[in-house]
Order: C-alpha cells, then sequence, then structure tokens
C-alpha cells in the first residue's frame, strides 16, 4: 500500500491490542478493491500515515477474509444505522474499538460517541483520531464498569463490542454483559463471538497469520446455538438474537456464504454477531 509522503505515525502495540492493527489492515484493503463491499476512506488514510509492518507481520491480506471481515463490520454499521433511525440524538459506546472508523461511515451529526479503550490504545487513537465535540475517548478498561459512569442514558444508548468477548474469560464476559444491562434500561448491547471449537484451538496457539504472526487467546466462545444463555448474564435482558451479514461479492461471499449461514453451517465455522436487548425500567 502506498504509504505517501507525510508525517509517519509509529505504533508500538503489543499482544491483544495489536490485533487492531489486523483489523484496520483488512478493513483498509478490501476499502481499497475495485467494488468494495465497505467503502471506508478513513481507514486507507490511517494505513497510509503509519509506521507500522502490515504485510510483514500479517502478510498480504486473502481477498476472501478481508471481505468477510468488512462484511462482518458492515452488520455492525446497519445495527448503528439503525438505532440512530430510531434514536438520533442517542449515544453509542464502543468497548475497545481500537481504530474503528465508524463514526466517519455512521455518523448522523446529532448522537454522541463514547470509545472506551486501555490507556496505550487510547493514546494511540487519540494522536490519530482526535477527540471532537460528538466524540471522545475514555482512557479506561471496559470491565472497569465505571465508564458507565460517563454515558448519557436518557436519549438511548447502543453498546458495541466488537472483537472484544472472545478475548476475555467467560466471568468477565458474565460481568460485563450484567453491568451493561443494569445500567442502561432499554438499551442493547452489540457483540461478536468465535465458535467454541475455534476457541480452543485460539489456546493452543494455532490460530496465526500466514506470516506467523500469533493470535492471541481467546478464552471465551460460544456457539449460535447457545446464544440464548447469554440472557441468564441478567434478568433485564430479553432477547439475544443473530444478526446475519448481507451478502458480499463473488460466488463464495455472494451466493455461498449466505446460503450456509441461512441453514446454520457457517454458523459453525465463523464469527457470529448479535444483540442483546435491555428491558425498560
Amino acid at each position: 500500500m502506498d504509504r505517501g509522503n507525510g508525517a509517519m505515525h509509529t505504533v508500538t502495540l503489543s499482544g491483544v491490542p495489536e490485533m487492531l492493527m489486523w483489523n484496520l489492515y483488512q478493513r483498509a484493503w478490501e476499502a481499497r478493491r475495485p467494488r468494495p463491499v465497505l467503502h471506508d476512506p478513513k481507514a486507507t488514510e490511517l494505513v497510509d500515515t503509519l509506521d507500522y509492518p502490515f504485510e510483514k507481520h500479517f502478510g498480504r491480506p486473502i481477498g476472501l477474509v478481508a471481505q468477510g471481515h468488512a462484511l462482518r463490520v458492515r452488520t455492525f454499521d446497519t445495527a448503528v444505522r439503525d438505532f440512530l433511525t430510531t434514536h438520533p440524538d442517542g449515544t453509542i459506546v464502543h468497548l475497545a474499538e481500537g481504530l474503528e472508523t465508524q463514526f466517519w461511515r455512521c455518523d448522523n451529526g446529532r448522537a454522541r460517541w463514547l470509545g472506551v479503550e486501555l490507556p496505550e490504545t487510547a493514546a494511540l487513537r487519540r494522536s490519530l483520531l482526535p477527540d471532537g465535540d460528538r466524540r471522545r475517548t475514555l482512557a479506561c478498561s471496559a470491565l472497569d464498569l465505571s465508564w458507565r459512569d460517563e454515558v448519557d442514558s436518557s436519549r438511548g444508548v447502543l453498546i458495541t463490542a466488537q472483537g472484544l468477548l472472545m478475548y476475555l474469560r467467560p466471568h468477565q464476559v458474565r460481568d460485563l454483559i450484567a453491568g451493561c444491562a443494569e445500567a442502561f434500561p432499554g438499551g442493547s448491547l452489540v457483540f461478536d463471538t468465535v465458535p467454541r471449537w475455534f476457541s480452543a484451538r485460539s489456546l493452543t496457539g494455532a490460530v496465526r497469520t500466514s506470516r506467523g504472526f500469533p493470535s492471541p487467546p481467546m478464552p471465551w466462545g460460544l456457539n449460535r446455538s447457545e446464544l440464548p444463555r447469554v440472557r441468564t448474564a441478567h434478568p433485564a435482558i430479553t432477547s439475544v438474537r443473530q444478526l446475519l451479514p448481507p451478502s458480499g461479492r463473488g460466488l463464495y461471499h455472494g451466493t455461498v456464504a449466505p446460503l450456509l449461514t441461512h441453514i446454520g453451517v457457517r454458523n459453525a465455522l465463523v464469527l457470529v454477531t448479535a444483540v442483546a436487548q435491555f428491558a425498560h425500567q
């Protein structure tokens, strides 16, 4: 990818936080395709200004993988846009969004956006994507539920946890979901999860990129059939339902993947995205 001639920002991350670079790389790669399934000029701009060995660590993106990641991102985008349709002045809370650029894809000019990031990630995000009047980043672990005090829930709240929960331990996931349900009556949480077999494989260190870059362990996995169990985290959770990704480009993502999703096979192989709804008081 062409980096241009501007000043470069050096990135020094490791462990789970470093995976945000993989996510960014996949989105930018797909956004540069002739017929992208995700238009994300902000992502391509970021990749061009970062001093980071994307290809050395992750290898050249595989088209099917990059497109699949972009379609997953679009699933979250759709949930955000649907929320903003009914709550145009509401608040979107991103838990561990990394260098996600959803604000630039979905903002309606009225909503409030709060990102909750680990300190090292928050510092990087602020340096590249400075806070604005309606968008800010809070340096705080998502597991430190004090971040809830920073949220104005009077006009509706949508919380997203994209690429986060699988890196937490099961009891941490349960406590986080319960904390959201307790604090935000009428709100909802959009999250994704890996199937149990993939979680188990990640714990052995077997999940790596084509260049051998290891994925951090993913202690929490959940099969699609187990989504109803999420309701047991707190009595205020009224429903948990899967969000289906849109159809994409080409034979696999345009025809085969939607068919496999419909019959349930694909959900045993890849990430599942879901939304948990919280009861009104």
